[in-house]
């Protein structure tokens, strides 16, 4: 891929990185992508790296708060400004082949409800120690306008899935499980429930590991009905959508407090298998077909479940040669392109903002002086 280095509102394409740390801190993936924002024009290198487990023990202390420690703010700029250079130097990619990073930073809370949400972030300090553009700040201007500020990638998901049969549902099992239901240019978007996060959770507090390897803990463990009963008996699953979540909405330590370690795992994935289904009622048409992205299709207990609770097909999005483990990072190079041009990055039938809303604040290598990127554009 060559670079091209133009004036905003020319809408070529733009070489991009994008960079994505979920809620289930599991690590950084950076991915690089050839879009003008709306077509994806090639796919470029990834690479994923794991937190160092003290640095992820920081990261978790934040979680739910409102703010953090700026030395914290600092020290995770320049983790991935640091996992960028690497990156780029592994690949022979100079900086300026580079014109724009999306930077989307490290979510710690998210109260849409109060026009709040808050990802850690120094989109400034990225684009000085990267010396490369950086977008930064996507979900704040949605929120500001009433939307729900998540799920984000949807878009993206529409621009990759423009020759698949539809309708088509890709399911997204980060920490939170999100939908995108496309058919045509129609996308409907909105959190399922939990995904990882509640069983990662619960697994690293038992056992110490940062997962359960491929469902095995849960597959041995009994679902107790009467905890699961208590957590689907939330009133976010009868909200019509668009409608999002924050990683730590359910009370889930005061209903399974008490259960081992194998049936404790069992019913929260069976939680996680029952939101999906509780989310079919809200689509306009039953999908033909699932396609999973996230950690959490590396679950093959897991994708069993789904399977059975949707019954039609259901697989990973690697068999339609998406690259799930690093769709996220993609998604947000992609946005980082669209919020240059001033393309919308939500819709209100992704997140519920009361119309296209454009965002994302562009931090200039050369000045490090913020400035809202362009409030125009369809598409």
């Amino acid at each position: 891929m060559t670079s091209i280095k133009q004036k905003a509102g020319e809408n070529k394409p733009l070489r991009a990185l994008g960079l994505m740390s979920g809620t289930s801190l599991d690590g950084i993936d950076a991915a690089i992508i050839e879009t003008d924002g709306k077509r994806i024009l090639a796919h470029g290198p990834v690479r994923s790296a794991p937190y160092d487990p003290a640095f992820r023990e920081r990261l978790r202390a934040v979680l739910g708060r409102r703010e953090a420690p700026a030395a914290l703010i600092a020290d995770f700029t320049k983790v991935q400004a640091g996992f960028v250079n690497d990156f780029l130097a592994e690949n022979g990619v100079a900086a300026a082949d580079i014109d724009i990073i999306g930077f989307h930073g490290q979510t710690i809370f998210h109260d849409p409800a109060n026009r709040l949400t808050v990802q850690i972030g120094d989109g400034a300090l990225m684009a000085e120690l990267t010396g490369i553009d950086t977008v930064a700040e996507f979900r704040q201007r949605d929120v500001a306008a009433g939307g729900e500020g998540a799920p984000f990638a949807p878009l993206y998901h529409r621009a990759l899935a423009k020759s698949l049969d539809g309708p088509l549902a890709v399911l997204n099992l980060g920490g939170v499980g999100n939908v995108t239901y496309i058919q045509g240019e129609t996308v409907l978007a909105f959190d399922t429930g939990p995904a990882n996060a509640l069983m990662d959770d619960w697994v690293l507090r038992h056992t110490g590991a940062p997962f359960d390897d491929g469902g095995r803990i849960a597959a041995r463990g009994a679902v107790n009905a009467a905890a699961l009963a208590k957590l689907l008996d939330h009133p976010y699953f009868d909200l019509a959508p668009p409608k999002s979540l924050d990683r730590d909405q359910f009370p889930v330590k005061a209903v399974i407090e008490g259960l081992g370690l194998e049936d404790g795992a069992a019913t929260l994935l069976a939680f996680t298998v029952a939101s999906i289904r509780r989310a079919l009622p809200h689509l306009p048409a039953a999908p033909v077909r699932w396609l999973v992205t996230g950690g959490g299709r590396k679950n093959a207990f897991l994708m069993q479940e789904i399977a059975a609770a949707t019954g039609v097909p259901v697989a990973p999005v690697e068999a339609v040669g998406w690259r799930g483990d690093d769709l996220e990072a993609e998604a947000f190079a992609f946005l980082a392109v669209r919020s240059f041009f001033g393309l919308p990055l939500s819709l209100p039938t992704t997140t519920g903002v009361p119309e296209p809303m454009p965002g994302g604040v562009l931090y200039s290598a050369r000045t490090d002086a913020p400035r809202r990127s362009g409030t125009g554009g369809q598409g």
